[in-house]
């Protein structure tokens, strides 16, 4: 297999569906960990920032990502997520060529604590930090830590070489995302640098836009699963018994993904018109229409087409398996409820067309 180098794939300002979708097939075979060490590598992870005019570029990026492998998407999805959080927040990372991760998850009775800070911004973590998806596998992590005496959360950076860390993988039991390399980290006098101070993760206006792109990833996660009935369809015959209900399935799972891609790119207009806003309906109501979309091709796709390509289709097996697992992000009918009381907070009506 002969794997892209950086010589043969010559990094755009702002990366193209076109180029990742030239590199990844090549990639395919290798450990997720390595993928995105490679994407990095060639420049393929250098994503527009959010709200900069080309925030639908990023989500496209993302989405065709995780349309090649969902454990790869989360891995990479949280390595540009870093940098962007990192540049919104004037912290520039140190090596260019580092992989990172984002883990702002807090696990019930699981915290990292951040020791007093001296004069600079240098300091130390101790403590457990759960739902660290891709631990094993990436360079760097940006996390949420806690200073005492503060009630809102403060971002670190770590090097993950430290041999004050220890990881581990017992409590990672998933068959879908098996392949994200989580586990739960411990520190222990782990150096470690604040990013911004305390609150700014959650008060920035990139942390909805962040929100937001993970529905890129569900829609390409999806779009996985639909690719199999979109084939069937493609080479069916009229005269096949299964034909008509087939072909109701994929009306269903047509109008969805219509539906959702028409509101992937006015969501990303949105963001980009209003950079500064509060996106919290905006992101809201495309992660719950993404979490429907999915769940609706799930059912039709796997309906049309029975127990053959999860049989005999490890793509499309795959994919199956990761994608509930993944849209589990969404917090379901709470998140529902935010995004009512997010729309009636707002002054204007809302469905005008």
């Amino acid at each position: 297999m002969s794997v892209p180098t950086v010589r043969q794939i010559v990094p755009n300002p702002v990366v193209t569906v076109s180029a990742l979708s030239e590199a990844l097939p090549a990639l395919a075979a290798l450990p997720v960990a390595a993928q995105l060490r490679q994407l990095v590598g060639m420049g393929l992870a250098r994503l527009p920032q959010p709200g900069k005019g080309n925030t639908l570029q990023r989500w496209q990026a993302l989405s065709r990502v995780a349309q090649h492998s969902l454990s790869l998407a989360k891995l990479y999805e949280g390595h540009t997520d870093a940098l962007a959080i990192q540049h919104e927040l004037g912290h520039a990372p140190i090596q260019t060529n580092a992989t990172w991760a984002v883990w702002a998850a807090e696990g019930a009775g699981q915290m990292a604590r951040i020791s007093p800070p001296g004069n600079g911004r240098q300091v130390t973590l101790s403590g457990t930090k759960a739902w660290c998806s891709g631990a094993q596998g990436v360079s760097h992590a940006l996390l949420t830590a806690w200073l005492e005496g503060q009630d809102q959360s403060q971002l670190v950076a770590v090097d993950l070489s430290h041999p004050s860390i220890h990881m581990n993988t017992d409590a990672w039991q998933a068959v879908g995302m098996a392949d994200t390399l989580s586990a739960e980290v411990a520190f222990d006098g782990t150096p470690a640098t604040l990013v911004g101070d305390p609150g700014d993760y959650l008060q920035r206006p990139g942390f909805w836009h962040g929100g937001a792109g993970i529905a890129a990833c569900w829609h390409g996660g999806t779009l996985a699963v639909a690719e199999a009935l979109y084939q069937g369809m493609r080479a069916a015959s009229p005269e096949h018994s299964a034909f008509a209900s087939r072909c109701a399935a994929f009306g269903k799972v047509d109008r969805v993904l219509a539906g959702l891609a028409a509101l992937l790119r006015e969501s990303a207009d949105w963001i980009d018109a209003h950079p500064h806003a509060d996106a919290m309906a905006v992101a809201l109501r495309l992660r719950q229409a993404a979490e429907a979309g999915a769940h609706c091709v799930l059912e039709e796709t796997g309906r049309a087409l029975g127990a053959t390509p999860y049989c005999r289709d490890a793509a499309f097996a795959r994919a199956a398996a990761d994608l509930p697992v993944f849209i589990r992000q969404s917090h379901g009918a709470r998140d529902d409820a935010a995004l009512a009381n997010a729309v009636l907070a707002q002054e204007h009506y809302p469905w005008a067309l």
